[in-house]
């Protein structure tokens, strides 16, 4: 596999994982999310999800089986923001590794070409999917209000290098890159 085809996602939605519908998911005929947790439900410096991502889950979860997987290490965070969401979840994951996504795709019983992994990051969650063959969709970093005018350096870096190395990442609009 290519770098560019590494780095493509399959579907790049604008603003943040609230905009994945639920007719999102049934278009592209998804049965399951793989959910990354930091700045994609979470800002980072938050412990628990917001009541509009609890409404987010509680929709989707009648379309798709949901499992969050993080590089984060702290139990007690990850932890508490799977509780608030009632979310099965993995820690530690160390994306672009695939273990712990095979674990999150056992655990629903899936195929990985019927899994969306979603993310904010195209060095992790990105090749992460695309490397099992998932349906990789980026979206744009949730961010806390204290830290909404600052850029997202390492994120800015990741879509640079991506489009030299031949990825069309367009983030301000929708998408979608059939395999």
């Amino acid at each position: 596999m290519t770098w560019n085809n590494l780095l493509q996602p399959d579907l790049i939605l604008e603003g943040s994982v609230l905009n994945l519908t639920p007719d999102i998911i049934q278009q592209y005929g998804l049965k399951g999310l793989v959910l990354d947790v930091d700045d994609t439900l979470v800002p980072i410096t938050v412990s628990a999800a917001s009541s509009e991502m609890q409404e987010w889950v509680k929709e989707v979860r009648g379309y798709a089986s949901l499992w969050l997987v993080s590089n984060n290490l702290s139990e007690s965070r990850i932890g508490s923001i799977a509780r608030s969401l009632d979310l099965p979840y993995y820690l530690g994951a160390a994306k672009p590794s695939r273990r712990k996504l095979r674990a999150a795709l056992q655990g629903m019983n899936l195929p990985a070409h019927q899994v969306g992994m979603v993310g904010d990051r195209l060095f992790t969650d990105v090749i992460a999917g695309n490397r099992l063959g998932m349906f990789s969709i980026l979206v744009e970093p949730i961010v806390h209000a204290d830290t909404a005018l600052r850029s997202h350096p390492i994120r800015n870096f990741e879509v640079w290098v991506s489009e030299i190395l031949g990825a069309s990442i367009i983030p301000k609009h929708t998408k979608i890159n059939k395999r």
